[in-house]
């Protein structure tokens, strides 16, 4: 009886054990289902085991669809006990390795072309294509490997990102060209950042409607305080810089397993994973150690406020912005390990000490009973009561309050609502604001929260609206909708900044 169950189970199956199975991401096509029909041959049906249900039928429909490896109708009607299936097995296997070796022999040399684009990058730590993309450009006259790959070809050549999780802006590879526009834009920063004295107000006029991906890391660290506008002085500053924060590595670090210290380390270790989890790039365990650095190193040398959930996520548009001067395309799937360690150490510090200039200007978001917070949820809730009357009552009238949807908004600067990429933009206008990141950051708040105000009207209970607020649509937003955001949050301030009072009842 158990010998007849086990037969009953792998009718059922789509796959065999020990089959050969077509498979993603590969250096070689899928198994050519014309090899398997050479050895497979059709009996007649003995026990067939009649199907169920009307959902394993689809689910053998939707197998046969896709695999090109296995007939699901050989899969009902073949004894897998045959001798015959064995031969089919090593046969096949055969055959398809015999293919595999030629397929790699061919593609033994294989052009880097993103290497010729720049000369100041390494190429050893360049993302670079797979194999695969040569292999699917191979000529047309291949028909024997070309016929399997139909239904194929349309897959991406990469691991799979979520589009909330891809990073790359409009001035990142594989964008279309840059216009006539950005290029003049390009070189006039590069004009004020190569001049012997940097004109910060300049700069920082330039850098409201964004910077360009190329001269990023630099502008963030002359926006930030980080860097001196002496162009003489960089390089020294810098190295000065970064020996001091290795130095508090070394002096504070191990203090970490310390009985005072371990809630502060336990609850950094808790958080680092759960840090842009969609994106490949921070689950690298190299990259999760840099970030227990940074963090458990700042909260030591902050002792008013330590470490707080959400300041985790204030690392990483730094870590990508310095990342990208190394890497030329792919930050989202590069590996670190490609870098140098001098690399890894000057990212991991200049990350620190940007941050750190971030956090001193709004720390008492991050002291006892955040106050920080409290009073610009308070704020944003005036200032809604006065531009969208509407909006706000709508909020009142299903008891909703604003911290809590807003304390969010304010504790992460809009990072859990943004794509990482769209933050990245954020940021450029927030540190050419005087106090962007304290100030400015509630009228955008504002702005962003009266653009979903048809979603939100919409909504009619307590709970419709709080998953709407916590969960807004922006996975395919941009540039330009960040454009819009910030232009309508200078808009309100100009309006309200220097008159309180409008906004007060």
């Amino acid at each position: 009886m158990a010998a007849e169950n086990s037969k009953q189970f792998w009718k059922r199956s789509a796959k065999l054990p020990g089959s050969i199975q077509p498979v993603y991401g590969a250096q070689h096509p899928p198994l050519d289902p014309r090899l398997s029909r050479n050895f497979i041959k059709e009996r007649s049906k003995v026990n067939t085991v009649p199907l169920k249900n009307k959902k394993a039928s689809s689910f053998h429909e939707f197998a046969r669809n896709t695999s090109d490896a296995w007939d699901i109708g050989d899969d009902e009607e073949e004894d897998f006990s045959s001798p015959s299936l064995q031969t089919l097995n090593s046969k096949v296997a055969l055959a398809t390795a015999a293919q595999v070796l030629e397929n790699h022999s061919k593609l033994r040399v294989k052009p880097e072309r993103s290497q010729s684009t720049t000369s100041d990058v390494p190429a050893s730590y360049k993302v670079i294509k797979s194999s695969s993309d040569a292999q699917l450009s191979r000529n047309s006259s291949d028909t024997c490997l070309r016929n399997p790959l139909h239904k194929q070809q349309s897959l991406p050549l990469r691991p799979i990102i979520p589009l909330v999780a891809r990073i790359s802006d409009q001035n990142a590879s594989g964008a279309p060209p840059m216009t006539v526009r950005e290029k003049t834009r390009l070189e006039k920063f590069r004009q004020l950042l190569s001049s012997h004295n940097t004109d910060l107000d300049e700069l920082r006029k330039c850098s409201w409607p964004g910077v360009p991906r190329e001269v990023r890391p630099v502008t963030w660290r002359l926006l930030s305080g980080y860097l001196p506008a002496n162009t003489e002085r960089r390089k020294l500053t810098l190295q000065r810089k970064r020996e001091e924060y290795f130095g508090f590595i070394e002096q504070y670090y191990d203090s970490r397993n310390e009985e005072h210290h371990q809630d502060t380390y336990r609850q950094i270790h808790i958080d680092i994973p759960r840090t842009n989890p969609l994106i490949p790039l921070f689950q690298q365990p190299l990259v999760q150690e840099i970030f227990e650095r940074i963090l458990f190193i700042w909260a030591i040398r902050h002792p008013a406020s330590g470490y707080v959930q959400g300041i985790n996520d204030l690392v990483t548009p730094f870590f990508v912005v310095f990342l990208s001067e190394y890497v030329e395309e792919d930050v989202e799937n590069f590996d670190v390990t490609n870098l140098s360690q001098d690399m890894l150490r000057s990212i991991e510090a200049d990350s620190f000490w940007c941050m750190s200039k971030l956090l001193d200007g709004i720390q008492d978001n991050y002291t006892f009973a955040q106050p920080g917070i409290q009073k610009k949820v308070k704020a944003l809730e005036e200032l809604v009561s006065r531009i969208d009357e509407q909006v706000h009552s709508h909020f009142r009238r299903y008891e909703v309050e604003y911290l809590q949807f807003a304390f969010r908004w304010m504790n992460n600067l809009l990072m859990r609502e943004l794509p990482l990429r769209c933050t990245i933009r954020l940021w450029d206008t927030y540190q050419s604001e005087p106090e962007g990141f304290s100030h400015f950051h509630l009228y955008v708040c504002a702005a962003f929260l009266v653009k979903w105000r048809k979603e939100i009207l919409d909504e009619e209970d307590f709970q419709g609206l709080l998953m709407l607020l916590q969960n807004l649509p922006t996975i395919h937003w941009g540039n330009e909708e960040i454009g819009l955001l910030l232009a309508e949050a200078y808009r309100l301030k100009y309006m309200f900044a220097d008159a309180p009072n409008h906004y007060r009842r």
